[in-house]
């Protein structure tokens, strides 16, 4: 069986904002969330700058009793559930509540809860930690929150491959209803890691930028943590169009590859294959895609190897390409990335606006792509890609086409 699924809603929290409306704005508008780390100690790090969700706090959305369940990546992909589930009006009854998958991804888990357990328990001395710890930390937290809260009874399960975790989880969401095997499914990924201890580690892989995020430029000198969540609800489109639902657009192959060579350094003959498979899977020759949202770490080896696969695979109309990398606005959101970038891609396909790369200030020769510098462009988009190239050599890329 091969089943049309489709796109009817998206919840998004992340550095730009609260709400699928206001990222769409600040996406058009190349708005930077990037900024000063408030939210820690940041004098012990060689860098002070993170995209922090600054305007949400739990507080305003869960009650005391709630919180003390919830991990702040948890409480981010409930408010992003919520409204993707309000938005696409989707009401499942006791039968389709059955038929309803949740699958979400987390690099991390529940890093806040995890960090302050550590310094409670060696740096204070004390004796016990909250007896809700465990539940708070675990990775498939999120997505166990999300089945409860709206009583969906299908598969449900967490994904966890680094930077590609909410890639993987949405191609599986796509893959289960196109079978058959249910008929909706809530997905995308949830990441809250800016705490001291990740950030310490990440400093060790001396891979962070001190003044700012800048994918593809000659001037790059390494990623910007975020955190965020975005979830969406994909359905079989029949069912979709039946309770005339808003359609943001439709998912139409997955493809994931493994490198098989190194654990951090990318590699483009994994790029390249996941991206085949994605066209593939999804029936789309290379010069049916008119965008690409990239990976874009700006790191100095991700983006020369993303750039090398994607001129490899295109071909000729990599030049009529527009590439984007909107980790230059939110950051790098690690197990959220795909999903919040998937937000950027739906908003190309479905309102005709290419998300730039902001912060491009100098062509490098060895990234040659139209990579939409600066400022967002106007373009009829048909069908387009979202990479994601994770830590473990572990590559996922969705394809999409416009719901016309």
């Amino acid at each position: 069986m091969t089943r049309r699924v489709v796109v009817t809603g998206m919840g998004v929290v992340s550095a730009l904002g609260l709400g699928r409306a206001r990222a769409f704005e600040a996406l058009r508008e190349g708005e930077c969330g990037i900024g000063q780390l408030t939210r820690i100690d940041a004098s012990r790090l060689s860098f002070q700058i993170g995209a922090e969700a600054s305007g949400f706090e739990g507080e305003d959305h869960f009650s005391r009793q709630e919180l003390s369940l919830l991990d702040r990546g948890s409480q981010m992909a409930l408010v992003a559930g919520r409204e993707a589930m309000a938005a696409s009006g989707f009401s499942p009854d006791d039968a389709m509540q059955l038929r309803t998958a949740v699958v979400i991804g987390s690099a991390m888990g529940g890093m806040n809860t995890l960090d302050d357990g550590y310094r409670q328990l060696y740096g204070e001395g004390k004796a016990r930690l909250h007896p809700l710890t465990v539940p708070r930390l675990m990775p498939n937290a999120p997505a166990s929150h999300l089945s409860i809260a709206f009583g969906l009874k299908g598969p449900a399960w967490a994904v966890t491959t680094a930077c590609a975790s909410s890639n993987h989880a949405m191609g599986q969401a796509f893959h289960m209803i196109r079978s058959g095997a249910v008929d909706a499914a809530l997905t995308g990924g949830a990441e809250s890691q800016l705490t001291l201890g990740v950030l310490k580690a990440w400093e060790g892989l001396r891979v962070m930028s001190r003044d700012g995020c800048r994918p593809f430029s000659k001037t790059r000198n390494g990623m910007v943590q975020g955190e965020g969540a975005a979830i969406f609800v994909f359905e079989e489109m029949e069912q979709a169009q039946a309770r005339g639902a808003t359609i943001w657009g439709e998912v139409v192959g997955f493809g994931a590859s493994a490198d098989a060579s190194d654990i951090v350094q990318p590699n483009e003959d994994g790029a390249k294959r996941a991206i085949r498979a994605a066209l593939e899977d999804g029936g789309l020759r290379p010069d049916q895609i008119d965008y690409v949202n990239a990976h874009g770490t700006a790191t100095a080896a991700n983006d020369r190897t993303e750039a090398a696969a994607i001129h490899a695979v295109f071909g000729a109309h990599a030049e009529q390409l527009s590439v984007s990398s909107t980790k230059s606005m939110h950051g790098h959101c690690i197990g959220a990335a795909g999903a919040i970038e998937l937000v950027a891609t739906l908003m190309a396909l479905s309102e005709g606006v290419i998300p730039p790369t902001i912060n491009y200030d100098a062509p490098d020769p060895e990234c040659a792509l139209d990579v939409t510098p600066n400022e967002a462009r106007e373009r009829s988009v048909g069908a387009a890609l979202s990479n994601s190239f994770a830590f473990g050599g572990l590559n996922a890329v969705l394809a999409l086409r416009a719901y016309r």
